[in-house]
């Protein structure tokens, strides 16, 4: 019979391991007073209680860190009233130096997870424990030789501090890296959401205004349309879902931290111009002359983006202007110049229809258009848009492919 071992049988599990631990260090400090060891087994026993307590997240170091210290100078200062250690009591020493090890411990986590003044505070106070820790012997005699070994404790602890500057600046900086690659990858996931959205959902509007048009003068091409429209729906609830589980979950990693999108190139550049169509924004033809794998990778991504970019303003100009009429559009994607010289050449031609006015290519001043020829110029390429017969337009980017091979 299968049984549920969930969350909550593994908080169980972790439940019996810390009282396991705690009846361990409760027996661990009774057998240490049974066997002659007194105060020295209370702040050895309270410092793996911290350790552990901070491993499993139940204390923060900086609460861990002073109580710890505080106990193990109120144990200082009772062995010095009570009277001290003779230095043949080893296992009191031994003792001892599992303390000294809890607190040079706590002085790390301490100054790398706390903060401002807290962090200050708990390393003093553990500084002045390790400092004080040798004057517990009868054989350190005040004030010359205890001040020589308090001198000694205190370089002691010079080395856990910087461990532990050394690991919050590390801390730090990733931090820093993952923001700064976070605010880095924004422009990607709005290349991402525009390639795999943002055409879907255009259609829709399209569609939409379609069906409303033809509801009344013709219900079964109505009802038609709006299966369409629902279909491009769920393609763009699918394209945002795909992209949500990428940056949840997984899939490789960028140094930074930045999960690495799907680039799409040109081998996608057919699907690309069959959505365009079947959105009803005009007829669109493709024609790619080198085969996508001969094309370097970023060239690819660049060529992409700028086709998409023009289908996606020439669709707005669709909307906007919805009694243009039918148009046809041309994406042709080419190499072109000799060996030393081959370029990618990647042309988006509108006709714009037979209606008067120019098609939206030929003024094409917006976002879309900076970021296609943001990314083409840092290939080493160009990107121009204008004119194109009566009433069309064209956009044309030629994008270098020894270079960037």
């Amino acid at each position: 019979m299968e049984t549920d071992r969930g969350p909550a049988s593994g908080r169980g599990l972790r439940a019996r391991v810390d009282l396991a631990g705690a009846v361990l260090l409760v027996a661990a400090v009774c057998a240490a007073a049974a066997t002659g060891l007194g105060y020295a087994a209370v702040p050895a026993a309270a410092a793996a209680a911290g350790l552990l307590a901070v491993a499993r997240g139940r204390l923060r170091p900086c609460v861990t860190a002073s109580g710890v210290a505080g106990l193990s100078l109120a144990a200082t200062g009772l062995l010095w009233w009570r009277g001290r250690y003779e230095e043949s009591e080893r296992l009191v020493c031994l003792v001892g130096l599992a303390e000294l090890l809890g607190l040079l411990v706590l002085v790390v986590l301490a100054l790398r997870y706390a903060r401002g003044l807290h962090a200050l505070l708990a390393s003093a106070a553990q500084a002045l424990a390790v400092a004080c820790w040798p004057t517990r012997f009868a054989g350190v005699r005040w004030p010359a030789a205890a001040l020589d070994v308090a001198g000694f404790g205190s370089a002691l602890v010079l080395l856990p501090v910087l461990l532990g500057l050394y690991l919050r600046g590390l801390d730090d900086a990733r931090r820093r890296s993952v923001t700064v690659a976070g605010r880095a990858g924004a422009p990607e996931l709005a290349h991402g959401l525009t390639d795999f959205v943002a055409h879907d959902v255009s259609g829709m509007v399209t569609r939409a205004r379609a069906g409303a048009v033809l509801a009344g003068a013709d219900p079964a091409r109505a009802a038609a349309v709006l299966r369409r429209v629902e279909q491009a729906g769920r393609q763009a609830r699918g394209a945002l879902d795909r992209t949500a589980a990428l940056f949840r979950a997984g899939g490789p990693l960028r140094p930074g931290g930045r999960p690495v999108a799907p680039d799409p190139g040109l081998a996608e550049l057919a699907r690309l111009v069959a959505r365009f169509t079947a959105a009803g924004a005009g007829e669109a033809g493709l024609e790619v002359d080198p085969r996508p794998g001969d094309v370097p990778r970023e060239v690819s991504v660049a060529a992409y983006r700028v086709v998409a970019a023009a289908l996606e303003e020439i669709r707005q100009d669709a909307l906007s202007r919805p009694a243009r009429a039918a148009r046809r559009i041309d994406v042709l994607v080419r190499r072109t110049g000799g060996p030393w010289h081959a370029r990618l050449e990647v042309t988006v031609t509108d006709d714009g229809g037979t209606s008067p006015g120019r098609a939206g290519l030929s003024r094409w001043t917006g976002p879309g258009r900076a970021e296609s020829a943001a990314g083409v110029e840092a290939l080493g390429g160009t990107l121009d848009a204008g004119p194109y017969g009566s009433a069309g337009g064209r956009v044309t980017a030629a994008l270098p492919l020894e270079e960037s091979a």
